[in-house]
């Protein structure tokens, strides 16, 4: 090969690698680390499995995980270090996996601008599809695993986690009357903390403009250090940064790595074999347009555009629906994170089941419509 298609294809890898982490690790994945770290090492266990556990009824845990997914509204690798937050917590695998999916899937901002770019057709079908999806796959990997080889096997990382403390600072329990504003709020100072936190992860991942995210992520996170300070035990806030770098350390530079690769993908794939091969609704062209969503990641919002141009190239609905439904999923850092967390098993059969199901609704909706 040449030398200047190597260079011309690392150049591509760094170019991905520079417009991902300007837009997405100071904004996005920094406070997702965080609110992993926090869950780890403030959250009591039985916060988690109590609404999200192997035990819990499926009507209420698998709600649960697809309500948090929609309220969190990130992308695909902002998701996974909050799901490997609440996996290594004690969430229940299925319920884990539909968090997962939806968290995502089903991100307002990027349904809502998928309507007004390509159709609303295809956005109402993207959202319906996200939450059922996200709901069925975590049912089969649910019944396929945790009744099989019970809730542990597989399970990863294999990395001993730190030591954690369970208890705050004490707070007396004066009479109603007499306890100060933050007397009564030290009692939610866990849920006070993930709010804050909550507010610099969605305000980081909007498409506000930077003079405005940057002012209000700057003001979040010295309020949030105050009442860390605060409201948390010194042990409690050191072994919240010593569960955020474990997460760091396990999930960041598969991220990297998988971006490299995306952004010297992109550079190898023509434009012109989307007309060709993406022009009608058969099994191959979902197929193949799965596959885009594999190898040509995008930023959430960033797949949307790429799915117009797609659309105007000559790409029929079905597979356009098939990429934005596999795009936030299957993208190859994902797959390589998830991987890590969950095991090579579940992994292998949480593809294969958004891979299928992303194939058949692309088909059943280009049937639908028509268009290709």
């Amino acid at each position: 090969m040449p030398v200047d298609i190597i260079v011309d294809l690392v150049v591509a890898g760094l170019n991905g690698l520079v417009e991902y982490l300007s837009a997405h690790v100071l904004l996005c994945l920094v406070p997702a680390f965080f609110i992993a770290g926090a869950l780890s090492a403030l959250f009591k266990k039985e916060t988690v499995t109590k609404y999200l556990g192997p035990d819990t009824p499926r009507y209420i845990s698998y709600p649960v995980a697809s309500a948090a997914g929609l309220l969190i509204a990130v992308c695909s690798c902002t998701i996974l270090p909050l799901f490997a937050g609440i996996w290594k917590k004690g969430a229940g695998l299925g319920p884990a996996v539909t968090f997962l999916f939806t968290g995502p899937a089903v991100n307002v901002l990027a349904i809502m601008y998928t309507g007004s770019l390509i159709g609303w057709d295809i956005a109402a079908a993207r959202g319906i599809l996200s939450v059922v999806f996200g709901i069925l796959i975590g049912l089969t990997m649910g019944l396929i695993f945790e009744r099989a080889k019970g809730r542990t096997a597989g399970r990863a990382p294999t990395v001993t986690p730190p030591p954690k403390t369970e208890t705050g600072p004490a707070v007396p329990d004066p009479a109603p009357q007499s306890r100060t504003v933050f007397e009564r709020a030290i009692n939610g100072r866990l849920t006070i903390l993930f709010i804050l936190l909550m507010v610099i992860l969605i305000v980081g991942a909007s498409p506000l403009s930077l003079e405005l995210r940057v002012p209000i992520v700057l003001f979040t996170t010295l309020l949030t250090i105050v009442w860390a300070l605060k409201a948390n035990s010194r042990t409690e806030n050191e072994d919240w940064v010593r569960e955020t770098y474990f997460f760091v350390k396990m999930i960041l530079p598969l991220l990297l790595v998988g971006v490299f690769v995306a952004g010297v993908a992109s550079e190898l794939i023509p434009e012109e074999v989307v007309g060709e091969y993406l022009g009608d609704n058969s099994v191959s062209a979902n197929a193949i347009a799965v596959g885009f969503g594999i190898f040509m990641y995008f930023p959430t919002l960033v797949e949307v555009p790429v799915a117009r141009m797609f659309l105007d190239l000559g790409m029929a609905k079905g597979p356009l629906l098939a990429y934005l439904l596999a795009d936030p999923e299957l993208s190859f850092q994902s797959v390589l994170v998830t991987r890590k967390i969950m095991g090579n098993k579940k992994v292998a059969v949480y593809v294969l089941l958004v891979a299928v199901l992303c194939i058949v609704a692309g088909l059943m909706f280009g049937f639908v419509v028509g268009g290709g």
